[in-house]
């Protein structure tokens, strides 16, 4: 009896630890900062709960900085068109976000415009309550 309440418990565990990693956007992003980030991807890694692009460039302001970029599941993305092999260490890229309210260089996706300047949904959480990003191509990449 004491050992089928162990397994029970720790199989609580184990499903709850999952839905912890997954933070909802209002507890780490500001939706009325804006951002749009232009430059070199130094990192792309296609992982859960959340795929993430590091992009060494600059925003609006003109900060140069490495960019932490948060993009939806591998799940999502791949349902926006996405695939593993999207990006590549090197690729000019524009980032439409939100920045994080911690201050760091850091933000939640939007879209991301790749080269040949076709615009994909990134998934972020802030539309997670059931709205769906309407994105259009662009002509060309910024």
């Amino acid at each position: 009896m004491r050992q089928r309440l162990v397994q029970i418990a720790l199989l609580v565990v184990a499903s709850v630890v999952p839905a912890l990693a997954h933070h909802p956007f209002a507890a780490e992003y500001d939706w009325k900062k804006p951002v749009t980030i232009t430059g070199t991807v130094t990192k792309f890694d296609w992982s859960n709960p959340h795929a993430l692009l590091v992009v060494k460039g600059t925003d609006e302001s003109g900060t140069d900085a490495e960019w932490r970029v948060e993009l939806g599941s591998p799940g999502r993305l791949t349902s926006f068109g996405w695939s593993t092999h999207q990006l590549k260490t090197g690729d000019r890229v524009s980032v439409d976000g939100w920045l994080a309210k911690s201050g760091r260089k850091q933000l939640s996706a939007k879209s991301v415009t790749i080269p040949g300047g076709r615009e994909l949904a990134a998934g972020s959480s802030f539309f997670e309550q059931g709205k769906s990003p309407a994105i259009t191509t662009r002509a060309s990449a910024k």
